[in-house]
């Protein structure tokens, strides 16, 4: 499973920065896996860095009614092999100073990580995972983002980025222990 949602997930990057009329920017970073930021019950599982990368298309004119957000693919690969995904969404970019822009964005993944307890729920054997894995009680799982942009050329610039992933008990009804992701990404602005 993993490596199909890996491979489906990269295999979109590349796949639709064929035209820069249609792709507008493509992102590449590193970001600290599992951080402690409210809930810090899971602080020392799955701490290797991922490596994400992100194609951000043109927004349609049919998505002007929600204030322009621009459709966006992602990829996160765990470099340890704990928890990847891959996923798609919409995010709204705000400009607030020469060459500074918020950007927070909402969409929908697919990952490889735990899902739930393995035996019923107070058996020991379960010890050994849940001291080192996140359980996420869905497969598919909400992603929320923020990022800070901050442009060095008409081209590039760099990206501090914030994401929280969990199905909010909305999409699964397991164990929703979620996970929270921060890291820097650089970014390239295609066409003109």
């Amino acid at each position: 499973m993993r490596r199909l949602v890996v491979s489906l997930a990269l295999a979109a990057l590349p796949a639709s920065m064929a035209s820069a009329d249609i792709v507008e920017e493509v992102r590449l970073g590193l970001m600290q896996h599992n951080v402690c930021v409210t809930d810090c019950d899971n602080a020392e599982k799955e701490e290797s860095p991922d490596l994400s990368g992100e194609a951000v298309f043109a927004s349609p004119e049919l998505l002007n009614i929600l204030g322009s957000p621009r459709p966006y693919v992602v990829a996160s690969v765990n470099i340890a092999g704990d928890t990847s995904y891959g996923g798609a969404g919409l995010q709204w970019r705000w400009g607030f100073a020469e060459g500074w822009a918020f950007e927070p964005g909402v969409g929908y993944v697919i990952h490889d990580g735990e899902l739930d307890f393995r035996f019923p729920q107070g058996d020991p054997r379960n010890d050994p995972i849940s001291r080192s894995k996140i359980y996420f009680g869905s497969r598919d799982l909400f992603r929320t983002s923020f990022a800070l942009n901050r442009e060095v050329t008409d081209r590039w610039g760099v990206q501090l980025m914030f994401e929280h992933l969990s199905h909010g008990q909305i999409l699964g009804e397991g164990r929703n222990q979620g996970i929270d992701n921060v890291g820097v990404r650089v970014f390239y602005r295609l066409g003109e």
